[in-house]
């Protein structure tokens, strides 16, 4: 017996029309849409702020409308966090809609995730296991929505629901988190982001969005939808496995999952099996995700053009403070400017300077204001990218704990009784495994390369850390990864890890080893103010840093 389950979001914003072309594009027995990040979490916190009612996805409304009489039809049933802040009031507003459409459709949530009574915040969720999920597909349910489960918990809960598994059944529950961790980022595992993009077939299309056929025992085949753009190879389900991810052990509400153990195989084209996942009982915690306003935020941006581009820089900085004081600016110089230039832009530096206070004066106007009054009166060549603008508020998201048997999981059925899912009876609050540093290893001579030119890699935000996993495409080229690519070496190529811990975990049945940049990100994305502030582009970066590569490596 097969359950093919497919994804058709990846975050709030993803491609509107994914349901009509996963409804469309074959055969489906579960649809699954994940909108909720630590950073959507925010978004819905200040929405609900402003109207009580909200605090959803309201772009999956306007998604439903046009697929809720097709999925009906063809007997497809629909997954989705969508609810946010707000699964009753989500539920609500998809029978609303359904009536308008003449349809009658049963309609439960999962709710309970809510904590702010333990940890207060703007928003205090805990993230959910997937038994609720399957409660509510049990007692009959078309379209389940959910608040802050986990994200791998959407494809969990129609397996336990199709092939009855317990508590007890711990490799099959890590087999299908490890499925759902594969499609919980819709076309990423797909050829979306991926390294090697330009060896993906029909590149200039979109890519389609995953499946999973997800068999008893907790494997899966993950593949698309024939005809649908990009590619699912061993390589794109490896990238999107090492995306988000600390140890190997990846614990989870219902389960801890070995991702060590997993075992990648093709069976066809665009076809990768997934098997040989090894489970054990979760840990007695929940985790909980807690944003609170940390402030106001603005930036403006310098264009400095040509000679002297550090002196520039510096006269900027002291005007900016002299005439604001220096609390909560930060000033980030990006030295795109090439010399003997053939182009204005080529020739130009970019001096981002940034401000947070609690103050939304201080951070606005009077901030934007000062950088445009420099305009006659500092380098030659001023230039701003941006008119002045006010301050906006941010965020800031704290990651805590709570015991799993504090929370009240609740799935509240179609006929509106309720059924409060019990904790897990077994837990192990077990230690992390220890980070692996690496032997530090000589290098023998080799030839000046990118590190891309060889390896891949995939990195992600997790609050305010960051994870970069890098694979090898062979043996020989993970022999060498394993033994030279140490969190040192890391350090040594990107400086602005180096005052970081940095975590490092080896994955020999993927070819890969994983880095997590401890505070890389400084308060979570919705604070920061890197220039990436998510850290999606430190994997390109790392790839694009000149080693020295074994010729036999490169041919």
């Amino acid at each position: 017996m097969t359950l093919r389950i497919g994804n058709a979001s990846g975050f709030y914003g993803d491609r509107a029309t994914a349901w009509r072309e996963m409804l469309d594009g074959g055969e489906l027995d579960v649809l699954t849409g994940d909108y909720l990040a630590e950073l959507t979490m925010l978004i819905l916190g200040r929405d609900r702020l402003k109207d009580p009612a909200t605090g959803y996805a309201k772009t999956f409304l306007r998604q439903l409308e046009s697929v809720i009489g097709s999925a009906q039809e063809r007997g497809v049933r629909l997954v989705t966090n969508a609810g946010g802040l707000n699964p009753a009031g989500l539920a609500d507003a998809v029978r609303a809609l359904a009536a308008r459409l003449g349809l009658d459709v049963a309609v439960a949530h999962v709710e309970g995730d809510d904590v702010n009574a333990l940890v207060p915040g703007l928003t205090a969720n805990a993230y959910l296991g997937a038994f609720g999920i399957a409660e509510c597909l049990n007692a009959g349910a078309d379209i389940v929505v959910t608040g802050r489960v986990t994200d791998a918990s959407l494809v969990v809960g129609p397996g336990i629901a199709r092939f009855g598994w317990t508590r007890d059944d711990l490799d099959a529950l890590a087999g299908a988190t490890v499925a759902g961790h594969v499609l919980e980022c819709g076309a990423q595992a797909t050829g979306g982001n991926y390294a090697f993009f330009t060896e993906l077939p029909d590149r200039a299309r979109r890519p389609g969005f995953p499946l999973a056929e997800l068999h008893a025992d907790g494997s899966a085949v993950i593949t698309k939808h024939p005809g649908t753009g990009g590619a699912v190879t061993v390589e794109t389900v490896t990238a999107q496995l090492l995306y988000e991810i600390g140890t190997p052990a990846y614990a989870g509400p219902d389960v801890v999952a070995d991702f060590a153990s997993i075992r990648l195989a093709a069976d066809g084209p665009d076809r990768v099996r997934v098997s040989g996942v090894r489970g054990a009982p979760p840990p007695p915690s929940l985790k909980v995700g807690v944003n609170s306003l940390g402030g106001f935020r603005n930036a403006m941006t310098f264009v400095l053009c040509g000679l002297e581009i550090e002196s520039k820089s510096d006269l900027v900085r002291a005007q900016l403070t002299d005439a604001l004081g220096p609390d909560g600016l930060e000033f980030t110089l990006a030295r795109t400017d090439r010399p003997d230039a053939d182009s204005e832009a080529a020739a130009s530096a970019l001096l981002t300077v940034s401000i947070k206070d609690s103050d939304p004066k201080r951070a606005g106007r009077t901030f934007s204001q000062a950088a445009v009054e420099l305009a006659l009166a500092s380098y030659p060549g001023l230039a701003l990218t941006a008119p002045p603008g006010d301050a906006t508020p941010f965020g800031v998201f704290t990651g805590h704990f709570v015991p799993q048997e504090a929370v009240e999981h609740v799935a509240v059925r179609p006929d509106g009784t309720r059924r409060t899912i019990p904790p897990p009876a077994t837990t192990i609050a077990g230690t992390p495994p220890d980070s692996q540093p690496g032997s530090p290893q000589q290098p023998p001579p080799g030839v000046a390369v990118p590190l891309g030119t060889v390896f891949g890699a995939r990195s992600g935000d997790k609050g305010g850390d960051a994870n970069i996993g890098v694979w090898a495409r062979a043996e020989p080229a993970y022999a060498w990864l394993r033994d030279h690519l140490t969190a040192d070496r890391l350090r040594e190529l990107l400086p602005e890890a180096r005052p970081l811990p940095i975590e490092r975990y080896e994955l020999p049945n993927l070819l890969a080893v994983n880095f997590v940049v401890r505070g890389i990100l400084g308060e979570g994305v919705a604070a920061s103010t890197r220039f990436d502030p998510q850290g999606k582009a430190l994997g390109e970066w790392l790839r694009s840093r000149v080693v020295e590569l074994p010729q036999e490596l490169l041919s």
